[in-house]
């Protein structure tokens, strides 16, 4: 909730005064490290096990867990400490935030504490809870140690600044994407499928590596002004052109499985011509939309393209209960099997219990 203290101005000539306003926004996340068993994660006073990096108010934080205290004066005791991994600008030393640390055994808190987080890079609990009383408490099972973080951001506004006007959204990506349409000062032709698609090589040179060796480069190929392209779709080869000039991709009004269709294809050719962003893209479509009867397929693709944020979602999907049985079920797999035989090692690793 902003927080603001204004005093009025008048008179005229020498006097009078000014105002500025104190603006204080919060930003709340929270983050878990879940801990499989105790027991096993015991290697002695001053060992650590750190959480992966998450984000909260723009600042990059970790917790740092020790199942045998952080010395020798907390041995014995399970200490928890909330980190600062990286401020949000760089030499940032002003960060404040307030956190929560819970130990969650069985759907229940066995053990929290709040706090305040500022101008350090390290704060939490040496003395959390008892070595002994974990042991006891959770009798082998696991458990999570739950961080609440809300980042505090105070800043001081000048009234002035703030009634000056207001600044449009760029335009960029418009006013590229209506010089695409309409051709105007186009330089080079794609000939897609007998179907005819105009662009400037100066910007697809600008967005794309491979097109800028291929049109530019000292040793491009294709100085002729058209150039044919066998291995795209007409429409997939259109919706690249579109991305490459307004950095998003054009409306779809196919059905779910035309959406899959097009961001297969779209996928292939972002990495043929090295556009990573579109190709991230289409993995997340490809995610969004995944299905016993695609997994396979999709995994194939993922495989073939060096797509392992893809790759590590299709095992995600396949680990659910049933959904293994019926994907090894579908011609995808069978297709699997024979274009990448090897992946069918690692996808057993991955779904072994």
């Amino acid at each position: 909730m902003p927080i603001s203290a204004s005093s009025a101005t008048t008179g005229d000539g020498g006097g009078g005064g000014s105002t500025s306003t104190i603006v204080s926004e919060t930003t709340s996340g929270w983050h878990e490290l879940r801990v499989p068993g105790y027991a096993p994660t015991k290697d002695g006073v001053g060992k650590f096990i750190n959480s992966a990096a998450f984000v909260v108010g723009e600042h990059s934080w970790y917790i740092r867990y020790y199942p045998d205290g952080n010395n020798e004066k907390s041995a014995g005791w399970v200490s928890v400490y909330l980190c600062l991994h990286q401020a949000a600008a760089a030499g940032d030393g002003n960060v404040k935030a307030r956190y929560k640390l819970s130990l969650i055994a069985d759907d229940d808190a066995a053990g929290d504490g709040e706090d305040l987080f500022s101008q350090t890079r390290t704060s939490g609990y040496s003395f959390w809870s008892p070595r002994t009383a974990m042991e006891s408490s959770l009798k082998g099972h696991g458990f999570r140690i739950r961080c609440d973080v809300t980042v505090v951001k105070e800043t001081c506004v000048d009234p002035a600044a703030a009634e000056t006007l207001a600044v449009p959204p760029p335009e960029l990506h418009r006013h590229l994407g209506a010089l695409l349409d309409s051709g105007v000062g186009a330089d080079v032709t794609f000939d897609v499928g007998g179907k005819q698609l105009t662009a400037h090589r100066c910007v697809l040179g600008a967005r794309s590596p491979v097109l800028m060796a291929e049109l530019l480069g000292p040793m491009k190929e294709n100085t002729k002004s058209s150039i044919r392209i066998s291995d795209v779709e007409p429409r997939v080869f259109k919706a690249m052109l579109h991305f490459v000039y307004t950095d998003s991709l054009p409306e779809v009004d196919d059905d779910e499985d035309g959406k899959v269709g097009m961001a297969q294809h779209l996928l292939v050719a972002a990495d043929r011509y090295g556009l990573p962003r579109l190709k991230v893209m289409c993995e997340a479509t490809l995610l969004e939309h995944i299905d016993t009867s695609v997994v396979a397929t999709t995994l194939t693709l993922a495989e073939q393209h060096g797509c392992h944020g893809l790759k590590e979602g299709c095992f995600r999907f396949m680990r659910t209960p049933g959904n293994t049985k019926a994907v090894m079920a579908s011609e995808g797999f069978q297709h699997l099997r024979t274009s990448c035989p090897f992946l069918i090692e690692e996808m057993l690793a991955k779904l072994a219990p």
